[in-house]
């Protein structure tokens, strides 16, 4: 990765997310038939919206906290309640987006859980609900022995990143899926590339470029703390972290 200083980094990666996120919702409202919470083909849209912000874009925001120079210097308390309270925001939406797939399924009378996406999908979810509960219990809570910690941190770092790419996985997945599904029947054929199927393209590829980014950050040394090897250097409690240090 070139020599490049994070604050700038860290601020086209802000405004990579903000694009993943318009995309996704304008792919939903512009050509999906918009938003509901009914039970409808509107409130499936939800779906792919809740995922990528949670589980792509709010889960890279808490991996790269600890990355901030501002989070090198004083206290880790308020850095710690920062990172984890991004991702039990982005675990909040991840379960509001599998609400909304399976109301509409049941709805619907649609089979659940039958596609390699949603196998994907929701052990993606799984993995990161148990992340969490570890991250906090053995990083956050006081009783937590030092050595605890030291312990927990090589498997909290690896799994931290296994989950971040498992969800952009699942995102890309999903929305080859969602394509193959809804042009046909009427519409113009997936193969005969129209404008929908190039924009959902796209928003696929913004999803990859984001996820690769962040990975890269969190494995550039010089943007990790100076004290990265100390076990108290890693107390967080979110889930999503390719490096907590």
């Amino acid at each position: 990765m070139l020599d490049l200083p994070f604050l700038p980094f860290c601020a086209f990666l802000g405004g990579l997310g903000f694009v993943c996120v318009a995309f996704v919702s304008a792919w939903c409202q512009h050509w999906r038939g918009g938003f509901a919470w009914d039970g409808s083909a509107q409130m499936f849209n939800w779906h792919p919206v809740l995922m990528v912000t949670g589980m792509v874009v709010l889960y890279g925001a808490a991996a790269l906290v600890y990355r901030l120079p501002p989070a090198w210097r004083g206290p880790k308390f308020p850095w710690k309640v920062l990172h984890g309270a991004l991702a039990l925001a982005a675990f909040v939406l991840a379960v509001l987006g599998l609400v909304a797939v399976f109301r509409f399924h049941n709805d619907n009378g649609t089979p659940n859980m039958y596609s390699l996406h949603s196998w994907l999908g929701l052990a993606t979810v799984l993995l990161f609900s148990c992340q969490w509960v570890a991250g906090f219990s053995a990083f956050l809570l006081p009783w937590a022995p030092t050595w605890l910690r030291a312990l927990y941190k090589p498997i909290h770092v690896f799994f931290g990143s296994i989950i971040l790419l498992l969800s952009v996985a699942s995102c890309v997945s999903g929305i080859n899926e969602k394509l193959f599904f809804s042009l046909k029947n009427g519409t113009t054929a997936y193969k005969l590339l129209p404008p929908e199927a190039v924009f959902a393209n796209t928003l696929g590829l913004l999803i990859l470029l984001f996820g690769v980014l962040v990975l890269g950050a969190l494995s550039r040394p010089s943007w990790k703390r100076p004290d990265a090897d100390s076990p108290d250097s890693c107390q967080v409690p979110a889930p999503l972290w390719g490096d907590a240090g």
